[in-house]
């Protein structure tokens, strides 16, 4: 950069800061076009480093900075930054100004900025980045040491990221070489906050201590965890575990002195407390070998401040979850399961002395009496926001949420079933009798016993009649209608929920369905208990014995009620919830659903506006799934809203929105349904079509939906399709092959096969072969070389005889333009023709699936009128292969005559392709389509060369045919070279 470019960037620094988009825009614009300019970096840095700037103009010059360390650093990245400045810029990095970083929020983006490049750099290219932090640790600056180990940690947070083996190595070094000082600091510094706590010194002193404590333990964390590969050889590792529990109790005493000292320093030493815990949590992951001394000490640590009334009045939530997630990982840990390894042993044994049945039963009760039961803060939060309160937490929430945590740890109980099953049909009798309305502690004790039980429903199988309880207290438990009750009637949804697919009799449905259908069409019940009622009803549905039929008569008035409940709940969270159960009834029940559709469908087109609104795009996928099924109910796209559709399917489905990341799945499912089920094209649906190029060209990974919606396409309007958007793909298709797995290059040759399918020779355009021209070439060069696997070889052949089938001409002209280049053939027509049978004659019996071995028997019988020379010289293997495909393809009658198996007789259509050759082909009678799309395809499916031609007749008339054009001697001599055994057969079939 020029000399005097210091100055402009300061200046563009400040503008880029300004509040005025007018000065922001041009100054944002200017320092992204210097990104690539030799000695820009070199400028920020000085920038950055000079404490007497601005802090904004200073943080804006970090930032810039980093992100051109994320594109430019690396040597072979685009415009990278030179080795000579890079080295300028390493030094610069560790100068006293950046040591002595005056602003936290600076401070840290400098230490992850030094950290990007270490994670690049270290140790080969900036051997003294370490020596040169451990230096620093030790200067006399209390500011200097905390900001040394703010990069440390940063840098060490960085370097275990990676995971290559040379890279784990590397650190593992680092680990071995700084371990013991950085152990031996957070014992200074953690017994020095922790004096200061009881001796009652100022908040300042206390913070420097317990700040530089943390840093410590944050490292230590990872390097324990990451940089050994067994910390248990570590005698410095082993040390720092030993004492994890014993600090934590030490710090949660000095937490209740920090109370009232300001709530920076308290939530600084609870933080303190949590990463002890982590530190537990991570060996016990990553190490469960060299965690087996400390399934003692953690778990009686854990048991005293989680299930004791003393211990629990030292702590707090985040670090309650950590300890229960401890003794949920001790429970979980499977190598704790086996006993081959004597540690392992030790650690059954540990796990069996710990958890006897008096611990068990205890922890049971403490979870179901005490975790289990809805605070005051859950009732508040349930009162103001109760669609809030209802939306359930998914995922890995056990890690963070003390509920899911709480549940996820009964759960893993439940290896000890036959001690817990006793206990909870205990606590079960114990709560027989019903509360009254106004006993609110009574109920909520009643809602927690009922938690268990769902949870545990799989493991009470033989424990509890389902059916019984249902009818004669859960079913009356749903029909008081009492606010408090409330509370009752959702766990009890949640109930039939969690039991139905357990053990609920089939005749018990149509009551099931019944009872949650009551407080899902209540206006007047509380939305926590109607999400409860739906999802209820969608594990009812979701269910292995789900029956449609029973379901039938309820699903016009479950469809109605979960449209009111959609249309008057307020969160996009619960109206997406409601849109899932909704698909899952649709899906399940299609037709029996769809009239009841019609206020649904009205709706949606509000419903997405509001979620375009919001920002929701999980809501409008949500959405979008639900029309998908509402299509396929109605086996149509209704008229009234048709245009919203398409335009909805237009929006999801480009790649220039930036909401397609969430949606086009769906969106690409919609639009499907919405071409199978469209009698004519218009041209709003035609030019939608123009959106399947960038989808195909940014990558495969929606190849499968989007090959289904091109052969819907196909079969609706080949012509206007195939030369346009159609034959751009097609194109595209064939540049995709050479990179594609196997999977995808099967779904490109059936769509190859469609395009085939819907040529009309009668028209004498070719169009589907014109189409799929570049792909033909490509099959006939693939199956030169003869390497693919049978199901490919199969579906590349059935194409090749498929185009033979149309026109011959057409199939030595694709062998002529294949044969180009060919230097192995001296690109000789002659030559590839000669290899090409050769391959097709030899690998034709690998074929397995009988429609396809049919129709390439049809295309060698026709290329044997073709007065070539060089297929007759393969006819001995020709009419080998023939006679295989007639012996598979032909049976008898009735009358004992040969017929073909796979002509269709007069009113029937097609069944389900066959996958094994040799089987019998079936035929079933007529039966009216679905949709317009399973028309057509059946249509196409008739017209199949494999279902149209009788394959005897046409050889029989292929051979009299070339015994008309060679003459009867040459056809004579034809025969004699051909095998004793395949005349014998073949003359089962065919007068020779």
């Amino acid at each position: 950069m020029d000399p005097n470019i210091y100055a402009l960037v300061l200046d563009t620094l400040n503008r880029a800061t300004s509040q005025d988009a007018e000065v922001l825009k041009p100054a944002e614009k200017k320092l992204q076009e210097w990104e690539i300019e030799p000695g820009f970096y070199s400028v920020l840095l000085d920038v950055l480093s000079n404490h007497s700037f601005d802090v904004n103009v200073r943080w804006l010059a970090v930032m810039c900075f980093k992100n051109g360390v994320d594109r430019y650093w690396r040597r072979n990245a685009p415009n990278a930054i030179t080795d000579v400045e890079k080295q300028k810029l390493r030094v610069g990095l560790m100068s006293s100004n950046i040591l002595s970083e005056p602003v936290l929020q600076i401070a840290t983006q400098q230490a992850v900025l030094i950290a990007k490049i270490a994670r690049f750099d270290c140790p080969l290219q900036w051997p003294n980045l370490v020596p040169d932090l451990i230096g620093a640790l030790k200067a006399p600056q209390p500011l200097v040491q905390h900001r040394s180990l703010l990069i440390f940690h940063h840098l060490v947070k960085a370097l275990a990221s990676k995971r290559v083996i040379g890279d784990r190595k590397v650190f593992q070094e680092l680990t071995v070489s700084v371990y013991s000082y950085i152990l031996n600091l957070w014992h200074e510094n953690t017994e020095l906050f922790l004096r200061h706590i009881q001796q009652g010194h100022s908040t300042e002193v206390i913070t420097e201590h317990l700040e530089k404590a943390l840093l410590c333990l944050r490292i230590l964390r990872k390097l324990t965890v990451f940089g050994f590969k067994k910390p248990h050889d570590s005698q410095d590792a082993v040390a720092f575990l030993n004492v994890v529990f014993e600090r934590t109790k030490t710090s949660l005493e000095c937490r209740k002195l920090l109370k009232g000292r300001g709530i920076y320093l308290l939530e600084l030493c609870e933080k303190f407390i949590i990463h002890l815990t982590k530190v537990a949590l991570g060996v016990l992951s990553f190490h469960p070998y060299s965690y087996v001394p400390l399934i003692r000490p953690s778990v009686e640590f854990a048991l005293y401040y989680c299930f004791t009334e003393q211990g629990m009045l030292l702590i707090y939530e985040r670090f309650t979850i950590q300890c229960l997630n401890i003794v949920k990982g001790i429970l979980h840990c499977n190598e704790y399961k086996f006993m081959k390894d004597p540690l392992m042993l030790q650690a059954s044994q540990m796990k069996a002395e710990l958890f006897d049945e008096n611990t068990v039963c205890h922890m049971c009760r403490y979870l179901v009496r005490h975790y289990f039961v809805l605070s005051a803060d859950d009732l508040s939060l349930w009162d103001a926001e109760p669609e809030s309160f209802a939306t359930d937490e998914a995922g890995e929430s056990w890690k963070y949420s003390l509920r899911p945590c709480t549940e996820a740890l009964f759960t893993e109980l439940f290896q000890f079933r036959t001690v817990l099953t006793p206990e909870l049909v205990r606590l079960l009798r114990a709560v027989q009798q019903t509360p009254p309305a106004n006993d609110l502690p009574a109920i909520l004790n009643r809602d927690a016993v009922y938690n268990a039980v769902g949870i545990a429903a799989f493991e009470l199988y033989d424990e509890v009649d389902f059916d019984d309880w249902f009818t004669n207290v859960l079913s009356q438990e749903l029909k008081i209608k009492d606010n408090n009750y409330r509370i009752i009637r959702r766990r009890v949804c949640q109930l039939i929920g969690q039991w139905c697919g357990v053990r609920a009799s089939q005749s018990l449905r149509p009551s099931i369905y019944e009872a949650l259908l009551e407080p899902l069409s209540r206006r007047e019940e509380d939305a926590a208990v109607k999400l409860a009622a739906a999802e209820a009803l969608r594990s009812t549905i979701d269910d292995f014995n789900f029956d449609a039929d029973q379901f039938a008569p309820y699903a016009p008035h479950a469809v109605s009620a979960l449209y009111e409940f959609l249309v008057e709940s307020e969160e996009c969270d619960t109206k997406m919830h409601v849109l899932h159960v909704v698909s899952f009834i649709m899906e399940r029940c299609s037709g029996g659903a769809a009239g009841s559709a019609n206020p649904l469908l009205g709706y949606l087109p509000q419903l997405w506006a509001h979620a375009v609104q919001a920002q929701h795009c999980m809501l409008r996928a949500a959405a979008l799934a639900a029309l998908v099924h509402l299509v396929k109910a109605l086996g149509e796209c209704p008229p009234s809203i048709r245009p919203w559709i398409l335009s909805v399917v237009d929006e999801s489905t480009r790649l220039s929105e930036p909401a397609h990341v969430y949606v086009l799945e769906d969106a690409l499912e919609l639009w499907l349904a919405v071409v199978e089920s469209t009698q004519l094209v218009d041209p709003t649906l035609l030019h939608l079509a123009d959106n399947l190029y960038p989808i195909l060209e940014q990558s495969s990974e929606y190849l499968r939906i989007v090959m289904y919606i091109m052969q819907a396409y196909t079969l609706l309007c080949p012509e206007e399709f195939h030369t346009g958007a159609g034959g751009k793909c097609m194109a595209l298709l064939d540049d995709m092959l050479a990179d594609m797995r196997i999977e995808g290059i099967i779904t490109v040759l059936k769509m190859a096969e469609v395009c085939v399918s819907v040529t009309f020779p009668e028209k004498n355009t070719f169009l589907g072969v014109k189409v799929i021209w570049p792909i033909l070439i490509r099959v006939i060069r693939l199956i030169l070389e003869g390497d693919d696997l049978p199901m490919v070889l199969s579906l590349q052949l059935c194409l090749v005889s498929r185009v033979i089938l149309l026109s011959t001409d057409l199939f030595y002209k694709a062998i002529q333009e294949a044969s180009n280049g060919l230097n192995e053939y001296d690109s000789d027509p002659a030559k590839v023709l000669n290899k090409f049978l050769h391959v097709w004659t030899e690998k034709m019996n690998t074929v397995t699936q009988i429609e396809r071995w049919k129709v390439i028997g049809l295309g060698l019988a026709a290329l044997l009128t073709t007065q070539n020379a060089t297929v007759l010289q393969k006819f001995p293997a020709i009419l080998l292969n023939l006679t295989e495909v007639l012996n598979d393809v032909m049976k008898t009658d009735d009358n004992g005559t040969y017929v073909d198996g796979l002509v269709a007789p007069p009113g029937s259509r097609p069944a389900s392709p066959l996958e094994g050759r040799g089987a019998t082909a079936r035929w079933v009678p007529r039966a009216p389509a679905e949709s317009a799309h399973e028309l057509r395809r059946q249509r196409m499916a008739a017209a199949h060369p494999a279902h149209l031609l009788d394959l005897r007749a046409a050889t029989l008339h292929q051979l009299e045919t070339l015994k008309g054009q060679v003459g009867p001697e040459t056809f004579d001599r034809l025969l004699q070279a051909t095998d004793k055994e395949t005349l014998k057969q073949i003359r089962e079939f065919i007068p020779l």
